[in-house]
């Protein structure tokens, strides 16, 4: 998809109502993980994640074009002192502060973990917070874009590899898998996005699935 033509749908999507738990549920893993019985809410770690929309153009000419190229996202993989969720896909982000809004915070993350300009970025809006009763958290997604490929670097301390993907990449079936796996004794079903050479599943999938839903994706046939 082009870059204008994302940029277009997700402002209409996001000035609505949201996909919200339905869209995020179509790449959830099943069973899905819930919060404990007895859990308090009032323990909950509010974390906020920034999901950047950026062009990028095949031939590096955008200006002979009338768009300035296809639409791509920015994901990380964590560097593997991270502890529990060390070495998988996530977008950059982190714990909200005290005082922050969750926009703020996930801008703040992306700039310190991927040395994200912030001058360029515009925010949309945000998707729909999403629980990972793992890691106790209930993560806010941020979406935004920039009008140009942003230069980045990743943090030593916290990001192991920064990584780009076209929206065109999800919505290609021939990138989705499910997988079979045991998980802390026992057998979970894990949808799995295959891009870039890395694997994409758990919050993040879910996240990308609602996301992808205000672009009209209704999911993939496997799922």
């Amino acid at each position: 998809m082009t870059f204008a033509d994302v940029v277009r749908r997700l402002e209409t999507g996001l000035r609505g109502e949201l996909p919200g738990p339905d869209a995020q549920g179509r790449l959830a893993p099943i069973p899905r993980r819930q919060w404990p019985a007895g859990f308090n809410p009032a323990r909950i770690r509010h974390a906020a994640g920034l999901l950047l929309v950026f062009p990028k153009t095949i031939n590096e000419e955008p200006a002979r074009q009338k768009d300035p190229g296809e639409a791509h996202i920015v994901l990380t993989v964590r560097a593997d002192s991270l502890g529990r969720h060390s070495g998988q896909v996530s977008l950059p982000g982190g714990v909200v502060e005290p005082g922050e809004t969750f926009e703020q915070a996930a801008l703040r993350e992306a700039h310190e973990e991927i040395g994200l300009p912030l001058e360029p970025v515009r925010v949309l809006g945000a998707l729909t917070s999403l629980d990972i009763p793992v890691s106790g958290f209930r993560l806010h997604p941020i979406v935004a874009v920039t009008m140009s490929r942003p230069t980045l670097s990743p943090s030593d301390a916290e990001v192991a590899h920064i990584f780009e993907v076209a929206v065109d990449q999800l919505l290609d079936p021939g990138h989705f898998v499910t997988a079979e796996r045991e998980h802390d004794g026992f057998a979970v079903t894990i949808p799995v996005f295959h891009v870039g050479g890395q694997e994409i599943w758990g919050a993040t999938a879910m996240v990308l699935a609602e996301f992808l839903a205000l672009l009209g994706w209704a999911g993939h046939p496997s799922r």
